[in-house]
């Protein structure tokens, strides 16, 4: 079997068997339960499978990594590197998937959610992958710039912020505002500002307050508008997400 991913980045975990997987370009490798393979976008690979085996894959689009990166260990997102690695020891990252996988049988997203960041997390926490060496930037933000305008962008997520706004915070032009926002940061200002608008939402679902006054409170022009970008990006609308996230704040208050 040839396994290529051009678009994207693959995080595996064997939880059963393995012993029969092995890798057949290169070193001659095989797999066992617990063992993490991790294939960069662009790599390729070829494996010889001769028995069953139980595992879990995530894929992250190259932005979703470097956005989470950068949010995560606030830093820029050029200063991710990703290496190969197959069947490592790597017991957090293998608890993390570990998780996920759980997580998505029983249909829990919410945990799911918490899994993949964590896994994310745990990922460039090992010095194994993560970037330990000083390295050239050219052509982003400036870290004090990037700072400034995570923390506008943060202090003002209920406003309507413009790209114009964006510029004049970080003294650019809005053509190179966005590019070197995106350089940096790993996503778009438009797609950072909804993923954070959607980030606070999602926190102020698990309280009382009526989901219309959570839309305005988060910047959103309508209950309608929260409603549609939510469930983009999460895959459920507002009122399905409080009715999950109210129902295990339940569960675990009971245990």
């Amino acid at each position: 079997m040839r396994y290529e991913r051009p678009d994207g980045h693959t995080f595996s975990c064997y939880l059963r068997g393995g012993d029969g997987t092995r890798r057949v370009d290169g070193k001659r490798l095989s797999g066992r339960p617990g063992a993490v393979c991790i294939m960069p976008q662009g790599a390729s690979s070829e494996w010889e499978i001769t028995d069953r085996f139980d595992f879990v894959h995530l894929y992250l689009a190259d932005d979703e990594l470097k956005r989470l990166f950068s949010e995560i260990f606030d830093r820029d997102a050029r200063l991710m590197l990703l290496p190969e690695a197959t069947f490592e020891d790597a017991p957090r990252i293998a608890d993390g998937l570990g998780r996920l996988a759980t997580a998505l049988q029983s249909d829990n997203r919410i945990l799911a959610e918490e899994a993949i960041v964590s896994t994310v997390q745990h990922l460039f926490s090992d010095h194994r992958y993560g970037d330990h060496n000083l390295r050239q930037l050219r052509g982003g933000l400036a870290a004090h710039i990037r700072r400034r305008l995570l923390d506008y962008i943060e202090a003002h997520l209920q406003s309507q912020i413009s790209l114009r706004d964006l510029a004049a915070v970080a003294d650019l032009s809005e053509f190179h505002l966005q590019r070197m926002f995106k350089q940096s940061c790993g996503i778009s200002p438009y797609g950072y500002l909804l993923n954070r608008r959607v980030e606070r939402a999602r926190l102020m679902l698990t309280g009382a307050e009526p989901i219309a006054q959570i839309a305005t409170a988060c910047g959103f022009s309508s209950q309608s508008h929260l409603t549609r970008a939510f469930k983009t990006m999460t895959g459920m609308t507002p009122l399905a997400y409080r009715l999950m996230a109210n129902g295990i704040a339940c569960e675990r208050s009971g245990s």
